[in-house]
């Protein structure tokens, strides 16, 4: 119950000045900005948490480097392992899967809680890091892990824990959307637009994280444990990157009323055997123009939840950068700090459900396809009878004039056709277009996109 004073208002929560130690594990981009908010907000930290909260140590690899002035040197130590020992919270932003996961374990045995934003440790050994949270009876929070400065985890781990959610569909990781979306505003290719990203900070300077979709799996793999409390590790998403999109797919889905976007979608779905299980995939995929996530620009995320009772909710926001993740991992320090101090935990992993992982070919989706076909009759009879016999319905066809014109000797000439389907299960599309492409009448099968959000 809530203590009242004599005039009935809520009295100020019991505060200590005994300080909650924080320990920082990198201090990179994310670390430093994290170390400029400890510092600069430590009265408002301080009156949110009933405590002062002390950063005691930032550990890093080389103590020599140039740092930002914010952080303070004497606080700089390569010695990780003795940091995590003496800190009732420890922050890990340094990434990757070790050191970082010995580090935070360690800390548990400490008895220290912990805030993460490393998704691909969470994708890859969650598990892990959750049943040793339990057992030292500690918290683990990574808010951060998931869309930068986005309230996303939260939500989905506590608000809507008495809902059923159906489905998690979004735009997860900046750089492809800023990709894509220069593409399709500037008419430019993929290769010229990463290098601009690379130069702007948006990009590492190894790309593939991003372009291949990995970094968006391991953000799709944590949406999906959670919104169906289920294990679902990264080798468990069916995942696509954007390297084999090009810039004439991008003009074509223009004028189809549609963008591309790497999206991550989590949902619910019937196995083969009739159970219930879920199915997780990235790949870039068309979105109409009316749908929200179409208008999604530059670095930004947005991801949609769709809920039995809550409905459709969608959170916007940036969902990288030094400072919006920092104010995420800020969050979560100050949740478990009050918990140092006020008593509680935070959420435990919710795995009760433990549904099984359904394969890639379990998904239901529509298919636009766009094929170079011989300029002559009948060929579009053909390529229907292929969908029909797999149970695949078109929902409409566009045929461009010839390419190529047909020849003096009577040798057709080549037109461009782009189909696109009703939704129809994922195994039956790909054997559509495979038995499309061995067609005499086909030459070639230009490009192959998934249709969601309609």
């Amino acid at each position: 119950m809530t203590e009242r004073d004599q005039t009935g208002r809520p009295t100020t929560p019991a505060t200590t000045t005994t300080p909650v130690r924080v320990a920082l594990l990198g201090c990179g981009v994310v670390g430093t900005e994290v170390v400029r908010l400890l510092t600069t907000q430590a009265a408002d930290l301080a009156a949110r948490v009933g405590a002062p909260l002390e950063l005691v140590g930032v550990a890093v690899r080389d103590v020599d480097a140039p740092r930002d002035p914010v952080v303070d040197r004497s606080l700089l130590t390569a010695d990780a392992e003795g940091l995590v020992a003496r800190a009732d919270v420890v922050v890990e932003v340094v990434g990757g899967i070790e050191p970082a996961r010995s580090l935070l374990l360690r800390a548990v045995e400490h008895g220290a809680a912990v805030v993460t934003a490393n998704k691909a440790l969470l994708a890859e050994d969650g598990p892990t890091l959750y049943a040793a949270a339990d057992a030292a009876g500690v918290d683990l929070y990574f808010e951060a892990a998931v869309a930068g400065a986005i309230p996303l985890v939260r939500p989905v781990r506590e608000s809507l824990t008495g809902d059923r959610i159906h489905r998690v569909l979004g735009i997860v990781n900046g750089t492809t959307n800023y990709v894509l979306d220069r593409m399709a505003t500037e008419g430019l290719g993929l290769a010229e637009v990463v290098a601009d990203a690379q130069a702007l900070g948006y990009a590492e300077a190894d790309p593939t994280a991003d372009v291949e979709g990995f970094d968006a799996a391991a953000k799709a793999a944590i949406l999906a444990s959670l919104a169906f409390h289920t294990r679902v590790s990264i080798a468990d998403v069916d995942r696509q990157g954007i390297t084999a999109v090009t810039a004439d797919d991008v003009a074509w889905a223009g004028r189809t009323g549609h963008v591309i976007k790497l999206l991550a979608i989590a949902e619910r779905r019937t196995g083969a055997d009739g159970a219930e299980g879920v199915q997780v995939r990235v790949h870039p995929s068309l979105v109409p123009l009316a749908h929200p996530l179409a208008g999604v620009r530059g670095a930004f995320n947005a991801v949609f939840v769709e809920a039995e009772a809550a409905g459709e909710l969608m959170f916007y926001g940036r969902g990288a950068g030094g400072a919006p993740t920092a104010s995420a991992v800020l969050g979560d320090v100050v949740s478990a700090a009050r918990h140092r101090v006020h008593g509680g935990r935070g959420p435990a992993e919710s795995w009760y459900a433990d549904l099984p992982v359904l394969p890639a070919d379990a998904a239901r989706t529509r298919y636009q396809v766009r094929l170079d076909v011989d300029d002559r009759p009948g060929v579009l009879a053909q390529v229907s009878a292929e969908l029909a016999e797999r149970g695949v319905s078109i929902e409409a066809v566009r045929q461009s004039p010839a390419d190529t014109p047909a020849t003096d000797d009577g040798a057709p000439g080549v037109a461009r056709l782009v189909i696109t389907t009703h939704e129809a299960p994922e195994a039956a599309l790909a054997a559509t277009v495979a038995a499309i492409r061995d067609l005499a009448s086909v030459r070639e099968v230009v490009s192959v996109l998934r249709v969601e959000g309609a």
